[in-house]
């Protein structure tokens, strides 16, 4: 049976729609929020046509996967996960099934908390040209790709409008105060090590990966999404070199069917073609079958 994707959930849910991202969108249930992971896709700052079958729901399980592993040394912002607990909150409760996540309600830091573990991406551009990341100097000579001494902790400041903007620990202390920057930084690098640590024995890398954290009662909790392919670069450990472009497991084949289809990247791009999303679909698939063996 081929899978419908779903680009939106507001014809779904009677509940109050608070804010449409270019994945997820989020309603008020009252006491709680109401995330929905829609099958939606976006590269440079667009929304793509059509959406990837799956994705949503691999997204979504991906992350309830990984809360419930930390959660012993993490809290976070997850109630349940069961579409059938929504009763008729929801219209249509199989098209949402796996892909709902009902939260608490925390205050939102207003911080990215990135970790890289290997040289990679932004972090290898801004290296080349500063032989810094985000202000951090590391060490010359560095290579491609190469693994770090140990993570280092760059964070970025959230931009609700545009892109988030790369700031150094100095400007994040000045931004959130020096005890919580202190705080998010020692959780943010123990999470990125634990999850390292597994991929590792799943024959993933995880090269790096975003952190969003709120606050709830005077307690640091986790939120959003976590270690998804949305919000980490995992690498498959048979494809690793140094000095090249690896190919992530992610949604890298649109990536790469863009980046040659003569797109400008002033307007939004012409529907991709069945190809591009099925192999798209079938990375998502795969990531969440490595992560979780299921």
């Amino acid at each position: 049976m081929e899978t419908k994707a779903l680009s939106t959930a507001v014809d779904l849910v009677k509940a109050p729609l608070l804010y449409k991202g270019k994945v997820r969108e989020l309603y008020d249930l009252g006491e709680h929020y109401l995330i929905v992971v829609t099958d939606r896709i976006s590269a440079f700052d667009y929304v793509l046509d059509p959406a990837v079958p799956d994705k949503g729901n691999m997204l979504n399980q991906i992350s309830a996967f990984w809360f419930g592993l930390t959660k012993s040394m993490q809290a976070n912002h997850v109630v349940h996960t069961d579409v059938e607990k929504l009763g008729d909150l929801v219209t249509a409760p199989e098209l949402l099934k796996d892909r709902i996540m009902v939260t608490k309600k925390a205050e939102r830091i207003d911080i990215e908390c990135i970790v890289r573990g290997y040289i990679t991406g932004g972090g290898w551009r801004q290296y080349q040209q500063t032989g810094e990341i985000n202000g951090r100097k590391l060490p010359e000579g560095l290579r491609k790709n190469q693994a770090l001494a140990e993570p280092i902790f760059t964070p970025s400041a959230k931009n609700d409008v545009g892109h988030d903007e790369d700031i150094s620990i100095e400007r994040m202390k000045e931004l959130v105060g020096a005890e919580l920057t202190a705080e998010l930084e020692r959780r943010s690098i123990l999470l990125y090590m634990l999850a390292h640590q597994y991929c590792d024995s799943r024959g993933i890398i995880l090269a790096d990966t975003k952190f969003e954290f709120g606050i709830i009662g005077g307690e640091i909790i986790l939120i959003d999404e976590v270690f998804t392919p949305d919000s980490s670069r995992f690498w498959a450990k048979e494809n690793y070199a140094l000095d090249i472009e690896i190919d992530s497991m992610d949604k890298e084949p649109v990536r790469t069917y863009l980046a040659h289809s003569g797109w400008d990247k002033n307007s939004k791009p012409d529907p991709l073609p069945a190809e591009v999303v099925e192999a798209t679909a079938s990375r998502y698939r795969e990531i969440y079958r490595r992560l979780t063996a299921q």
